[in-house]
Formats: structure tokens, sequence, C-alpha cells
């Protein structure tokens, strides 16, 4: 049977990681971007239109207001449609994020069985044990910085939700003057990370704690003279 003092060590470990897997899936429902341009028709240069659209992962919203006409307009966009009528690597990445984002969650829910199992074992030495949990926790948040880093490069880099816009309009308009503002659902990435790094280091933490006391305990022995051992 654990020690009181592993099982509340790897009871907190467990729940950081619950409290990251809570914020990484609201932020998975929750909007990532808003972009917002100016718009004029291809006949004269006067940009006095607008078009915004906010993007989560899976959903979002436009609204064009005079572009291309004098009319104004909200429409809800389903992103992955979207984006296939846009195709290129705008469409790939957007996948991979999203790929990557649903195997992090799959990393923390194994981090999070492995923690629960070591409150009521003792599977020290094996992949069961810290080992298991290093490597599910710093797996779930090198992913999702990867996912992170991806997303930013697909809206700034590539600048897909221009072309998005352009999809969406199906007229010849000129956008110019892109504000890209990234919103919760994207720096919600940034807790999970730091839950899953705080729940390495108290695993951590007890490690180290439980070798020095294992090496204090052995200390006695091996400091004996060699005559009292020999009796």
């Amino acid at each position: 049977m654990p020690s009181a003092e592993k099982i509340l060590y790897f009871l907190s470990s467990s729940l950081l990681t619950v409290i990251g897997v809570a914020l990484l899936g609201y932020g998975m429902s929750a909007e990532w971007s808003s972009s917002a341009m100016a718009c004029s028709p291809p006949e004269n240069n006067f940009f006095n239109g607008s078009a915004t659209i906010r993007l989560g992962l899976f959903e979002g919203k436009e609204s064009h207001y005079a572009c291309p006409r004098f009319a104004s307009d909200v429409n809800k966009v389903f992103v992955f449609q979207r984006l296939s009528e846009v195709g290129g690597a705008g469409e790939s990445l957007h996948l991979v994020v999203v790929v990557l984002l649903a195997f992090a969650l799959v990393a923390s829910a194994g981090s999070i069985l492995i923690t629960l199992y070591n409150t009521i074992s003792n599977p020290y030495e094996t992949y069961m044990g810290p080992i298991g949990l290093y490597a599910c926790s710093g797996l779930g948040a090198c992913l999702a910085f990867l996912a992170m880093v991806l997303y930013f490069s697909n809206l700034v880099g590539i600048n897909v939700t221009r072309e998005m816009l352009l999809a969406s309009i199906k007229q010849t308009v000129i956008l110019k003057d892109e504000d890209v503002r990234f919103l919760v659902g994207f720096f919600m990435i940034l807790p999970y990370i730091i839950c899953n790094l705080l729940a390495i280091f108290l695993v951590y933490l007890y490690a180290h704690m439980a070798y020095q006391q294992r090496q204090e305990q052995q200390r006695p022995t091996e400091d004996a003279p060699k005559e009292i051992l020999m009796y």
C-alpha cells in the first residue's frame, strides 16, 4: 500500500492534469481567432467596406459590411466545410492542429490513469510509475505546443482567413489591412501546458525525495566498519 505522502503527491498531480484537460476542452470549444479586413470592389479603391471572421476549431461566424455591396449580413461558418472549399495547405494544417490536440487529450488521460493507479499500488520501476507519467504529460504538453505553433502559422503565415472570406463572398473584391487577434481558445493551450509541467514536477519531487530517503537508509550499513560487518 502506498504511503500517505505518495498518495498526496500523485493525487495532486492527477488533479492538475484533470484541470489541464478541462481547460483544453473548453479551449477547443471556444473561439480561437478574429480577423478583420477592409474591403473594396475591384472597380474602385474605396475601402469603405469590411469583412470579419471569427473562428473556433470547428465553427465560427463571419460578418460583411458593404462587402462587396452595401448590404450587411452575418453568417455561420463551418470551418472544415469552408476550408474544403479553399483547399491547400491551410486545410491540412488545421486538420493537423485538431488531431494533435486530440492526441494531447489522450496522453493526458493516460497521465490521469497512471497517477490514480499509483495511489493504490507501487509500480515504481515500471512504465506505470513516474516514467509513464513523465512520458504522457510531456507528450501532451509538446503536442499542444506544436498545435499552437501550427495554428499561428496557418493564420499569420499562410493567411488562411483571407482565403476563407474570399471563398464566402464569391465575388471579386480586394481585401487589405488584415487585423488578426487570437482569442481565448488559442490561449487556453498555455495553462494546459503549465498544468502538465506542474504534474510532472510534483511526481519528480516525490521521486527525488523517495530516492534520498532510500539512500539515507542504506548509508549506515555502507559506512559501518568492516570488522563489525564480519560478525
